[in-house]
C-alpha cells in the first residue's frame, strides 16, 4: 500500500469550494480549491501532491474519499505541441513487457529522453499477448485491429504533437501474379478475420502468432517461400505456418483458416512469384496521426460524459484514461487505483464524468485492471518511478502503452532536488535533536533533465549538514539543508523535533519462514507531543544472537532482518539515546491452533450441524446440488496469529469435488475468502491454504463455507489451525501521558465536564455523540455519528462535518480548541479514516496554533495519548472519567482523570 499523500494547508477551502472552471494549462495547475471541486460534490479530496515532470508536464496525485468507497488518483497533465517540446510516442512491440521495461528500452531519439510512461491498449492476455487495436508508431501502421479491417477507437498524435480519439481502420490491398488484387484484411491483427488475407511482419507485437491457415513468406516483393497449413478440404503440401515472429523485412501472408479461396490462392503461389503487400493507416476523419495507440469505450464524446450502464465492463476496476481539450493541445492521462482497499477503482460512467469535470472535451478508456500502470520522472532522475499501486501487487506484463517524450537538456546543473533517503514522496524531513537524517542531492539541468556533479552542503538554523550530505540536528526549531555547485542551488527545509522520548518499530514482531528469508523494519521515534520521525540506523545501536540472525542498514532509512538459521526465536534490541525497544524475532513454522470445533453444535448456517470429527467433534455442511453454496458461522469471531502465513484444515471428503473456503475479516472489516482444493478424495485429509500477501492483519475468521462439486455431497471439516513463526508476544511499553492527572489539578481548571457517570463539580455530562454540535468554555465540541460505516456513506458524512467544524473554530477568536467526541466503533470507522481524522486535526493544530483532541466514548478501556499534539483520550463505559479544561493555557489544556467503577 501506498502511504498517504500530505495534506495541504489549503484543504479546508478546497473541500467547501463551489464547482471551478477547466484549469489551466500546464505548467501551471489549477489552484487546489479549484481542482478539488472539480473532481466532484460526491465526494472530498483528501490529500494532494504534485511535481512538474518536465516543461509541458506535471503529475498531480491525490486520494478521495467518496460515499461508497476511497480513490487513489495519478493524473499527468500535459501541454502537446507547445514550448516544451513534448510527444506522446506508441510504446510497446516485441511482446508483452511491464511499461516499465519498456520504457527503459524506448529510443527517444536525439536530443530526447523519456519523461513518462502509460500502458495502452487492452490485449490478447490468455493467447498471442498482441494488442486488440490499433496501433501507429512514428508515422508507420504498426498493426490493425481485429477481426477485419474495421475502425476502432484509439487516441492519436498528429505531427504538430496534438492528440485526438479517433477511430482507426485498415485501407490495405494484396497484388496477385497477373494483377488480381484482394483486400487485406488484417495487418498484425491479434485476432485474424473469419476470411481473406492477413499480413504479419516483424512488426508483430505478440509474442507468438495466432492460429493460421495457409500462408507463404513474401520478401522484396516476390514469393520466398509456400508454407501452407492443413485446413479442412487443402492438401497438406507443407510444414504448417511457423508461429514465431517474421524476420525484419519479410512478410508472412495467411489465409483465413476457413476461407478455401483465399488458401487454394495461396496454396498456387511457388516461389519467385510477385506479390504486393500494401497496408495503411484508414482514420475516420482528419489525417494519419504519428502515433495512436487502440483502447475500446469513449468515456467522453464532444463534451458530453458517455453513460456506459448496462455494459458488462461497467464495474468498479482500476482504470487508466486519455483525455484532451477541444483543440487538442492538453492532454490527461488518468490512472485510478482499485481492488482495494485503499482505493475501490471506477466504473466507466464514473470515470467518463470525472474525466469531463477534470475539463476533457473527448476521452478514451484504456486497459484497466491490473495492467494499470503509470510511470513518472522526477527532476534530474535518471529512471521513472511507479506512482501509481497496481492491484496485482507488481507490474503486470503489457502489450503495449504511451511513452512521453521530451527534449534532453544541456546537463549543465541548473538546481537540486534535495529528498530525506527513505522518505515517502511529500513526506516533511524530521530529526530529533542529537540524531541525524541523511539527504540525497539530485542535480538537474534547466529543462529538469540529469546533471550529475556533486554539490557543497551546508545547513543553517537548528542544524547542520555535513560533507556527504548528513543533517546533523543541535537544537530543537526549523533549519534549512542547501545543496550549492556554482549558480545551482537546493533547499530542503527540516523541523528539529523535541527531544526523543521513545520508539516504535514498524513491525512489533518479525517472523520469518526459513533460513535466507528476510524483513524489514523501521524505527519511529516521538517527542513529548507525540510528533513523528524516522530514526535511522547510524543512531542505533542493536543487541541481538549473531549466530542466528543477521541485521543490516537496507540502506533506506531502515533494517533488513535475515534469518541465519533454519529454527530460532530471540529478540532483537534497539536503544536511540535514552529510548529503548525489544523486537521478537522467529523463525520456521509452527502450527497453532485457531479452533478445534469442539463447540460445532454452537455454529450456525445454512446445511451445518455437529458431526464426527477428526478427532473428536466436527463441523458438517450439507450441499444439495452441484454449486449449491452451505456454510457455518462460529459463535464469536476466530482471531488468527497476526504472524499467519497459511491456515490449515482437516477436510473430510466424500469425493463429490466440494471445495472448502475460510472467510475472514481483515483489519479494517474488509472480507477476504481464502479457497480450498476440491475434495475429489474419500476420509480425511489436511489441506493447506497460503493466505494472501493483500490480506491487512489481525485477521479474523467469520465463516467456514464449502461450494458444492459435480452433485450432491457432504463436506466435514475439524480442527482449523495457522502456520506461524514461532515468535513471544511484542513489547508493549506503559506510557503515561502528562495529562493524566489528580483529582486536585483538574479541579483547578476553569471548568470540567464528565464522561459516563456524572461529577457535582462537571459543567456537563457527554453520554453519547449523538447530539448536535456546540461550543462550551472556549471549546468547540464535535459529536461524530459512529453508527454508519466509512465505505457506507457514513465517513463522507463525518468528513463534511470535521471540515466545517475546522474553518468555524480557525475563524472564531473566542474559540481555542475542537474536540471530536464519537463513539468507540472500529468494525464501522475503518483506519483510513481514523488515520485522515488525525491528520486534519493536526494540519488544524500546526497552522492556526489551537487545540484539538479526539474523545473516545464507550472504549474497551481507559487509555491518553497524544499524536502530533493532538490529544486523545478513551473512556470506558463503566466508572467515571473526568476531564478539566483551559482552552487557553500554555501547557497541556486538557487534565483527565478516571475512576473505575466501584
Amino acid at each position: 500500500m501506498l502511504s498517504p499523500r500530505p495534506l495541504l494547508p489549503v484543504l479546508l477551502a478546497a473541500v467547501l469550494a463551489v464547482p471551478a472552471p477547466e484549469p489551466a494549462p500546464p505548467p501551471a495547475p489549477a489552484p487546489a480549491s479549484a481542482r478539488a471541486a472539480a473532481v466532484g460534490s460526491d465526494g472530498i479530496e483528501t490529500a494532494r501532491t504534485g511535481r512538474q515532470i518536465a516543461p509541458g508536464i506535471r503529475l498531480e496525485s491525490y486520494d478521495r474519499l467518496e460515499a461508497d468507497r476511497w480513490l487513489r488518483i495519478d493524473e499527468l497533465l500535459v501541454d502537446l505541441g507547445g514550448s516544451g517540446g513534448v510527444r506522446a510516442e506508441y510504446l510497446g512491440l516485441r511482446g508483452p513487457a511491464t511499461v516499465a521495461e519498456s520504457a527503459a528500452r524506448h529510443t527517444a531519439g536525439p536530443g530526447r529522453r523519456v519523461v513518462a510512461a502509460v500502458n495502452g491498449d487492452f490485449f490478447d492476455i490468455r493467447g498471442t499477448g498482441a494488442p486488440l487495436g490499433p496501433g501507429l508508431g512514428r508515422g508507420r501502421l504498426l498493426h490493425s485491429a481485429g477481426p477485419g479491417p474495421g475502425a476502432a477507437p484509439a487516441v492519436g498524435f498528429g505531427a504538430d504533437g496534438a492528440g485526438r480519439v479517433l477511430r482507426i481502420g485498415l485501407d490495405g490491398s494484396v497484388t496477385l501474379p497477373g494483377g488480381a488484387v484482394r483486400p487485406l484484411t488484417g495487418h498484425n491483427a491479434a485476432r485474424p478475420a473469419a476470411a481473406g488475407l492477413s499480413a504479419y511482419t516483424a512488426d508483430w507485437p505478440g509474442t507468438r502468432l495466432p492460429a493460421l491457415g495457409t500462408a507463404v513468406s513474401v520478401r522484396d516483393g516476390r514469393v520466398t517461400e509456400a508454407v501452407p497449413a492443413a485446413s479442412a478440404g487443402a492438401p497438406r503440401t507443407g510444414a504448417p505456418v511457423r508461429r514465431e515472429r517474421p524476420e525484419p523485412g519479410t512478410t508472412l501472408l495467411a489465409a483465413a483458416a476457413g476461407d478455401r479461396a483465399a488458401a487454394a490462392e495461396l496454396a498456387a503461389l511457388r516461389p519467385g512469384d510477385a506479390v504486393a503487400v500494401a497496408a495503411r493507416a484508414l482514420p475516420g476523419g482528419g489525417p494519419v496521426p504519428v502515433a495512436a495507440v487502440g483502447g475500446r469505450e469513449a468515456l467522453v464524446v464532444a463534451g458530453v460524459p458517455q453513460d456506459h450502464d448496462g455494459e458488462p465492463n461497467n464495474t468498479s476496476a482500476p482504470r487508466t484514461a486519455v483525455g484532451f481539450s477541444r483543440d487538442g493541445r492538453r492532454m490527461r492521462i488518468l490512472a485510478v487505483d482499485g481492488r482495494q482497499r485503499d482505493s475501490g477503482g471506477l466504473t466507466l460512467t464514473a470515470l467518463g464524468a470525472l474525466m469531463h469535470r477534470l475539463g476533457s472535451y473527448e476521452a478514451l478508456n484504456l486497459d484497466g485492471g491490473g495492467s494499470t500502470t503509470l510511470l513518472a520522472g522526477a527532476s534530474g532522475a535518471t529512471a521513472l518511478a511507479l506512482e501509481n499501486s497496481p492491484s496485482d501487487g507488481r507490474l503486470r506484463p503489457v502489450a503495449n502503452g504511451l511513452v512521453l517524450t521530451a527534449p534532453a537538456g544541456s546537463g549543465r546543473t541548473a538546481g537540486y532536488r534535495i529528498e530525506s533517503v527513505g522518505a515517502t514522496a511529500g513526506e516533511p524531513t524530521r530529526v530529533f535533536p542529537g540524531l541525524t537524517r541523511t539527504l540525497k542531492a539530485t542535480g538537474y539541468d534547466a529543462l529538469l533533465g540529469p546533471a550529475p556533479g556533486p554539490p557543497v552542503w551546508f545547513g543553517e538554523g537548528a542544524g547542520t549538514v555535513d560533507s556527504g550530505g548528513v543533517f546533523h540536528a543541535v537544537r530543537p526549531g526549523r533549519a534549512t539543508a542547501h545543496a550549492r555547485r556554482a549558480t545551482a542551488h537546493g533547499a530542503l527545509p527540516v523541523t528539529v523535533l523535541g527531544p526523543l522520548t521513545r520508539i516504535r518499530p514498524t513491525r512489533p514482531r518479525i517472523g520469518l519462514a526459513q533460513q535466507g528469508e528476510t524483513a524489514g523494519f523501521r524505527l519511529t521515534g516521538y517527542d513529548a507531543q507525540g510528533a513523528a520521525a524516522i530514526v535511522e540506523p547510524r543512531d542505533v545501536s542493536l543487541e541481538f544472537d549473531r549466530s542466528r540472525w543477521g541485521v543490516a542498514d537496507d540502506g533506506r532509512g531502515g533494517f533488513t532482518v535475515t534469518a541465519l538459521v533454519p529454527r530460532a526465536t530471540g529478540h532483537l534490541r534497539a536503544t536511540a539515546g535514552a529510548a529503548r525497544v525489544e523486537i521478537p524475532l522467529g523463525v520456521g513454522l509452527v502450527t497453532l491452533p485457531v479452533t478445534d470445533l469442539a463447540d460445532a453444535g454452537e455454529w450456525t448456517g445454512l446445511g451445518a450441524s455437529a458431526a464426527e470429527g477428526h478427532p473428536g467433534a466436527g463441523l458438517a455442511l450439507e450441499l444439495p446440488a452441484a454449486g449449491a453454496r452451505g456454510g457455518a458461522v462460529p459463535p464469536r469471531p476466530l482471531p488468527v496469529p497476526e504472524l499467519a502465513r497459511s491456515l490449515t484444515l482437516w477436510v473430510g471428503g466424500d469425493g463429490s469435488g466440494a471445495r472448502p473456503a475460510i472467510e475472514l475479516a481483515d483489519a479494517d472489516g474488509a472480507a477476504v475468502e481464502v479457497p480450498g482444493p476440491a475434495a475429489d478424495w474419500t476420509g480425511w485429509r489436511e489441506v493447506t491454504l497460503a493466505l494472501p500477501a493483500t490480506a491487512r492483519p489481525p485477521l479474523t475468521v467469520t465463516r467456514l463455507s464449502a461450494v458444492g462439486g459435480t452433485g450432491p455431497g457432504r463436506l466435514a471439516l475439524d480442527t482449523l489451525g495457522a502456520r506461524t513463526p514461532p515468535t513471544g508476544p511484542a513489547a508493549v511499553p506503559v506510557v503515561r501521558d502528562p495529562i493524566v492527572a489528580g483529582e486536585a489539578r483538574i479541579r483547578a481548571r476553569p471548568w470540567r465536564f464528565a464522561v459516563g457517570e456524572g461529577d457535582p463539580g462537571a459543567d456537563f455530562v457527554l453520554t453519547g455523540a449523538d447530539r448536535p454540535g456546540f461550543v462550551h468554555g472556549g471549546v468547540r465540541f464535535l459529536p461524530l455519528d459512529t453508527a454508519d460505516p466509512t465505505l457506507a456513506g457514513g465517513g463522507l458524512t463525518r468528513m463534511r462535518a470535521l471540515h466545517e467544524a475546522l474553518a468555524a473554530a480557525a475563524r472564531e477568536p473566542a474559540t481555542g480548541a475542537l474536540a471530536v467526541v464519537r463513539t468507540y466503533a472500529p468494525d464501522t470507522v475503518d483506519g483510513k479514516e481514523s488515520a485522515l481524522t488525525d491528520r486534519l486535526l493536526a494540519e488544524f493544530h500546526r497552522t492556526t496554533g489551537k487545540r484539538a483532541a479526539v474523545l473516545t466514548l464507550a472504549a474497551p478501556e481507559f487509555e491518553a495519548t497524544r499524536s502530533e499534539g493532538v490529544l486523545s483520550v478513551a473512556a470506558p463505559v463503566t466508572g467515571r472519567t473526568l476531564v478539566g479544561v483551559d482552552a487557553f493555557t500554555r501547557g497541556d489544556w486538557l487534565a483527565v482523570r478516571h475512576v473505575p467503577q466501584g
